[in-house]
């Protein structure tokens, strides 16, 4: 099955204030944020691309905008308002150190099952419609360009930790136990049996994740990731 590589958004002027954006309008990417996406375009050169997919915010946008700008097959952008922020609802646009006061902060960061934001989702919410949605791009890519695709979402810490949690089988309360710094890559290959989490908030060089050749030379990468152990770890 296609592997999915997962963006965060690069650093953005709401990270820098240290303000919960959520899905507020006009937070673009501050100065090292544009500095990230430019170079996340070069840290992908060796990795082919069939699609590129995004949150509609600025800041995800912007991310890509490097990319595609030197990826001429990657025709158009489509965007996917399922892989955009969490609806913080009244939370939105408040300093994160405010909020840090609040009693539900200690459910968000402890029980964030149990969590739901005051006029917004719930982060249970979030995990259905993120991971629904990166499962159901998965196949269409399968569908369309076979199963070594590889394909790109630019979106946000909180998706993508949710998306992680589920590809690695946790509990949506230990979704906080993972760190994705802004414009890291995680990669995730889905296979019919279960996903494997290739790399995790990777902000380094991504060349080993181009596709393999298959053993047996007929092109096409091999059914398990590089790395994956033999059953008893005898590999």
């Amino acid at each position: 099955m296609p592997t999915l590589l997962l963006v965060r958004h690069g650093r953005s002027t709401a990270n820098t204030a240290g303000i919960l954006a959520g899905w507020t309008p006009g937070v673009d990417l501050d100065d090292t944020g544009r500095e990230q996406a430019a170079a996340l375009a070069g840290r992908l050169a060796a990795v082919p691309l069939v699609q590129a997919v995004s949150s509609p915010l600025d800041r995800c946008r912007q991310t890509l905008e490097p990319l595609l700008a030197v990826r001429p097959e990657l025709a158009a952008l489509a965007e996917d308002e399922r892989l955009g922020e969490c609806h913080y609802g009244e939370w939105t646009g408040r300093p994160l150190a405010e909020l840090a006061k609040e009693p539900l902060w200690r459910t968000v960061q402890d029980h964030a099952a149990a969590a739901a934001f005051p006029g917004g989702e719930s982060l249970r919410e979030l995990s259905h419609r993120t991971v629904n949605a990166v499962r159901e791009w998965n196949a269409k890519i399968a569908a369309e360009h076979g199963e070594d695709a590889v394909w790109v979402a630019c979106s946000h810490g909180d998706v993508i930790k949710a998306v992680v949690a589920d590809a690695l089988g946790l509990h949506l309360d230990h979704f906080q136990r993972i760190s994705v710094e802004p414009c890291s890559v995680t990669a995730i290959r889905y296979t019919p049996q279960r996903p494997f989490v290739l790399r995790m908030g990777d902000t380094g060089d991504l060349t080993s994740l181009a596709p393999r050749p298959s053993r047996g030379g007929h092109g096409g990468g091999d059914a398990t990731p590089a790395g994956d152990a033999v059953v008893g770890g005898t590999a």
